[in-house]
């Protein structure tokens, strides 16, 4: 789905040296803001080369300068044949197959390659360097297939089709989508296809950056998800007669979780002057506690806020990594070493989906609450305008229990399997941009989950009139409402309904909705 510029999101981001953040990586590959190399970075770039090219001359091998690679390490290549080495690394390595990967997953990840470029380490000449921020300005995406990264050497064949596109081979697609040849693309744009040298084609294939772009995207996602359904958990406490007693700020301490704290904070500033809340804090009311998934909302939604936060660090630390193999040290050393192993990145990213499912699930079960006559105090049977002619949001739960069946499986770690490759030299796997795609589509998921409980919970809150809610959670209602997503009535088509609110999840507008009238939320 489309997603909205931030604000504050730049139009133009400087790759140099040090690293990145999340901010100027979602610019790049899902708003399609510039890129240029600082002249610090073409400096460090520059200076590493002479290094290369000095070692390229000198009688000992050294790995990927005058060596083979992976299990062919051992075998010396002439001169004569080092610029043939490093074309056919590329073009054997770029074995993909399946279905092309995001346009934002492809930007992200060349985004990512050419900030570890530009550190100096790599060996790389200006020139590549600067051919990969040319086809991210022009807008060139190259084509990249789901399969074929273990992760480790990182996403060797991901990234083999990206450099495959500045070599001026395989396909791509432009600025406006339009799939052809990379070949014709560069010449459009008077690009002068790459012609790789020593070294080379080894610094653009040895990386983390498909699965470290999926985690950078989903961490930026999951924030505005997380405090989404702390908006959508208020909403459903309020419609369902639900206390926010239990959310208390000296009640949260007992359990000092910051994520937890934070939940809490929300759903009280969410709640705050809700008159049909206040229509049941008499001695009338006789429930002395709410069920689970409303009670504890701000403990689950509070762990996977931490949990985020910590996959936040992962990122910012390998955001800041210069990862290839071998890679030229600051003394002019070329060292072999291990960090491309995707291990660090895979299982956050496997973390993640875990709390993904759970936040998902709990959402779920507080929707259905809204549908069951028995538990919903006082609200009719699904919602539904005349029930038994009417099914009312009967099959929109449905479509949630669905999507949280799905969620629950691809919770299941990813980074804990592993198959040998490279006749054994490459032993032991990550797997981490398999677990990078499942979250993609755990993230994807949740959103829905989440939308299918706003949708619910404000058609019942407009149920409870002439009863209030709060400013907040009716400012969400007025939203949906003013996007032509109906409040209560006859049956109608409801799938346009749902994605639009998917939308609405997406792209941060429920959140902002209710934001205007708490403030900020955490």
């Amino acid at each position: 789905m489309s997603r909205t510029a931030e604000p504050d999101s730049p139009a133009e981001v400087t790759v140099g040296v040090g690293p990145l953040s999340v901010g100027e990586v979602v610019a790049v590959a899902r708003h399609g803001a510039s890129v240029r190399l600082d002249d610090a970075a073409l400096e460090a770039v520059a200076a590493t080369r002479r290094v290369v090219e000095d070692l390229a001359h000198d009688t000992e091998p050294h790995y990927g300068i005058s060596t083979g690679f992976g299990a062919l390490a051992t075998t010396s290549i002439p001169p004569a044949k080092r610029a043939q080495l490093q074309r056919s690394l590329v073009r054997s390595h770029a074995a993909g197959s399946g279905p092309e990967v995001e346009r934002e997953v492809v930007r992200a990840t060349m985004l990512l390659r050419l900030s570890t470029l530009a550190t100096g380490r790599t060996g790389v000449r200006v020139g590549t360097a600067e051919a990969y921020a040319a086809l991210l300005d022009a807008g060139i995406t190259p084509v990249v297939r789901e399969y074929g990264s273990l992760g480790c050497s990182g996403d060797l064949a991901p990234l083999a089709h990206v450099a495959l596109a500045v070599m001026g081979e395989g396909m791509v697609r432009d600025a406006a989508g339009d799939l052809m040849p990379a070949a014709q693309a560069l010449a459009r744009h008077a690009f002068a296809p790459v012609e790789l040298a020593e070294k080379e084609g080894l610094a653009l294939i040895n990386g983390t950056d498909g699965m470290l772009g999926m985690l950078v995207l989903a961490v930026h996602d999951l924030r505005t998800l997380l405090t989404t359904a702390d908006v959508a958990a208020a909403m459903s406490v309020e419609g369902q007669l639900g206390t926010d007693d239990v959310f208390a700020a000296d009640l949260q301490a007992l359990r000092p979780h910051p994520g937890q704290a934070r939940s809490a904070e929300n759903l009280r500033a969410l709640m705050a002057g809700s008159a049909i809340r206040e229509s049941h804090r008499t001695d009338a009311c006789t429930r002395v506690q709410d069920a689970y998934s409303l009670r504890c909302s701000p403990q689950v939604h509070g762990s996977a806020r931490d949990t985020c936060d910590h996959a936040a660090v992962v990122a910012g630390r390998e955001l800041a990594a210069a990862i290839d193999n071998p890679v030229v040290t600051p003394d002019g050393r070329v060292e072999s070493n291990g960090n491309f192993h995707g291990a660090p990145v895979a299982h956050v990213l496997d973390f993640l989906a875990v709390v993904t499912a759970d936040v998902a699930s709990i959402s779920e079960r507080r929707t259905d609450r809204f549908l069951d006559v028995a538990r919903n105090h006082g609200l009719p049977p699904f919602l539904a305008d005349d029930p038994g002619t009417d099914s009312g949001l009967m099959i929109a739960q449905y479509t949630q229990a669905a999507v949280v069946s799905e969620l629950k499986r691809l919770a299941a770690p990813a980074s804990v399997d592993s198959i040998p490759s490279s006749a054994m030299q490459e032993d032991q796997v990550s797997m981490g941009w398999n677990a990078a795609r499942k979250l993609r589509r755990s993230v994807d998921g949740l959103a829905r989950v989440l939308a299918i409980e706003v949708l619910t919970a404000a058609r019942a809150l407009d149920l409870r009139a002439p009863l209030t809610p709060a400013p907040a959670t009716a400012a969400v209602v007025a939203l949906l409402r003013g996007e032509g997503i109906a409040g209560p009535g006859p049956d109608r088509y409801l799938s346009p309904e749902i994605e639009a609110t998917v939308d609405l999840v997406l792209d941060g507008r429920v959140r902002a909705a209710a934001e205007r009238h708490t403030g900020l939320l955490h």
